[in-house]
C-alpha cells in the first residue's frame, strides 16, 4: 500500500516501541499522529521534529483515544507491562486490560481499517498452559480485539534486548536477572518490531487476520552477559537472584522467571527471519545502538 494521504495512529508513541514504529513509518512515508499525555515532553518533541503530528490522549480517557483515531486509516497499539523496565508504581494488569481495551473500541468506533497489537509470545498458550500473569493479560486484549472483529495483525515478540540497558539487569557491577545461567532466553530488538509494523501496514491484504510470534536471537545470560562485556572491554559476571527473593517482592514475577526457566516463548527465529531478514541478532544490535546505551548508563566509553 502507498502510504501517501493515509494516516496512522500510534499509541504510547513515546515509549520504546511507539517511538520505534513511528519513526519506521515516517521513514515510509506515512502520516503518523503521535498520542502522547505530554506533548511538550523531549521525546514527544523529537517526534514532531522527525515530522508526527502530536495529539494529546491518555489510555485511560477512551474518549481522548477515540477523538484521536477519527478519521484515520491504521492504528498501533501498546500497553506497558507489569514487571517491565519503565512500568509505573501501581500499575496492575487490570491496568493494562483495560486500557489495551479502550484502544480497541476506539478503533472500532472510529473504523480504523488496519490495527496492529504489540501482545507477547505465548499469550496463545493461555487458557491451555497455566502462564505469567502479563501473558494473560495481553491474552485478554487479543481476545476483545476479535470479538469487535477489528481487522487486525497481532505481534507476539519476546522479550526485548532492550532490557538489557539499564537498572532493571544492571547492577553492582554485574547482570542480574531471575532466569537460571544456563536456560536459552530468545531476544528481539524493539526496531525490528517497529520494522515489522511498519512492513504490516504496508501490506494489509497479507497481514489482516495474522498473529506472528517474534524473536531474532536466542542466548543464555551468562552468553548475554559476556557479548556485553566483549562489546565495551569490562568485565560482566551474570548473578543470578534466587527465585524466593524475587518470590517474597512479587509472586507473579517470580513464576515468570520460572516459566521461563522451564517452558519459555518457543518462537521461530527462522520464521522470523523470513519476514525480516535484516533482523539484528545480539551481537549485532550491540554493535548498531545497544553497547551505547549500556555504556550511557554505565558511565563509560562505547
Amino acid at each position: 500500500m502507498t502510504p501517501t494521504n493515509k494516516n496512522v495512529v500510534v499509541v504510547g508513541a513515546t515509549g520504546l516501541q511507539g517511538g520505534a514504529v513511528t519513526r519506521h513509518l515516517l521513514r515510509d512515508g506515512w502520516r503518523v499522529r503521535a498520542l502522547t499525555r505530554d506533548p511538550d515532553g523531549p521525546r514527544a518533541q523529537e517526534l514532531a521534529r522527525a515530522g508526527a503530528r502530536l495529539v494529546r490522549a491518555r489510555m485511560e480517557d477512551a474518549d481522548s483515544l477515540t477523538a484521536a483515531a477519527e478519521d484515520a486509516w491504521g492504528l498501533f497499539s501498546v500497553q506497558p507491562t507489569v514487571g517491565s523496565p519503565g512500568t509505573a508504581p501501581g500499575f496492575t494488569t487490570e491496568d493494562e486490560v483495560r486500557w489495551g481495551v479502550h484502544v480497541a473500541e476506539a478503533a472500532h468506533a472510529a473504523g480504523v481499517g488496519h490495527l496492529v497489537f504489540t501482545s507477547v509470545a505465548g499469550a496463545d498458550r493461555h487458557p491451555g498452559e497455566k502462564v505469567p500473569a502479563n501473558l494473560v493479560s495481553k491474552w485478554r486484549i487479543e481476545r476483545r480485539i476479535a470479538e469487535l472483529g477489528l481487522p487486525a495483525t497481532i505481534l507476539r515478540p519476546v522479550s526485548f534486548m532492550e532490557n538489557f540497558t539499564g537498572g532493571y539487569a544492571l547492577r553492582d557491577g554485574t547482570l542480574s536477572t531471575g532466569v537460571a545461567p544456563g536456560t536459552v532466553q530468545q531476544l528481539m530488538a524493539v526496531d525490528d518490531v517497529g520494522a515489522v509494523t511498519a512492513l504490516a501496514f504496508s501490506r494489509p491484504a497479507e497481514w489482516i487476520g495474522r498473529a506472528v510470534s517474534l524473536a531474532a536471537d536466542e542466548l543464555t545470560p551468562v552468553q548475554v552477559a559476556e557479548a556485553i562485556g566483549t562489546a565495551l572491554g569490562i568485565s560482566l559476571p551474570y548473578v543470578q537472584i534466587p527465585i524466593e527473593a524475587i518470590r517474597r517482592v512479587n509472586e507473579d514475577f517470580a513464576f515468570a522467571n520460572q516459566w521461563l526457566d522451564e517452558r519459555g516463548y518457543r518462537a521461530d527465529i527462522a520464521a522470523t527471519r523470513r519476514i525480516l531478514p535484516a533482523a539484528m541478532d545480539f551481537r549485532t544490535w550491540l554493535e548498531r545502538t545497544g553497547a551505547a546505551q549500556i555504556a550511557g548508563f554505565l558511565g563509560l566509553r562505547a
